[in-house]
Formats: structure tokens, sequence, C-alpha cells
């Protein structure tokens, strides 16, 4: 069972991560109100997990000025691809029983 186990990724192991991550393996970009309309959370508790996935490179962040507005693009990384869709076919694997 230990090898089922390998290629969980611990940095998705929270809902809004693994949201976060769904939604940008699919769309070249969300941004912060799109993604935070999708997934139901708050502004800290988005905030706090995207800083999460950007800490270990799967997802990068671009902030800008729109008016006088703040708006924050969120984009997966090539390294963010990969470990997700590891992720994806590891739980695969485990939903299958091996």
């Amino acid at each position: 069972m230990k090898n089922l186990l390998n290629n969980i990724n611990k940095a998705f192991d929270h809902r809004i991560r693994l949201g976060i991550m769904s939604i940008l393996v699919v769309n070249e970009y969300a941004d912060f109100n799109r993604l935070k309309e999708l997934l139901g959370a708050t502004d800290g508790n988005l905030a706090s997990h995207s800083k999460a996935l950007e800490k270990v490179g799967f997802i990068r962040v671009e902030k800008q000025f729109i008016g006088r507005k703040p708006n924050t693009k969120y984009y997966a990384t090539k390294l963010g691809k990969e470990e997700f869709k590891k992720h994806v076919e590891a739980l695969e694997r485990l939903i299958k029983g091996g």
C-alpha cells in the first residue's frame, strides 16, 4: 500500500489548494475573484493557500492594477502541472486499489 501513496503530494492535501490547481491546469489563468467565486473561499483562505502553492513553485502570481483596482492573476507552472498530474494519477491508482 505504501507504493500507492508515493506520488500523493501533501501540497494538494487541502480542498482549496486542490481546487486552485484543478482550475489552473485546465485554464490559462484565473484571477483572484474568479477563484474565490468558484471555490467559495474567503479572501484570507484563498490568499494563504495560493501562497503555499506559490512557495513550492506550483503556481505563478501576477499582480497589477487595472485603473485603481488591484488585479491578481494565477497561473499553473510547468512543475505545478506535472506534480498535479502525478497526484491525480496516484489518487486514481489508490481508488482502483492498485
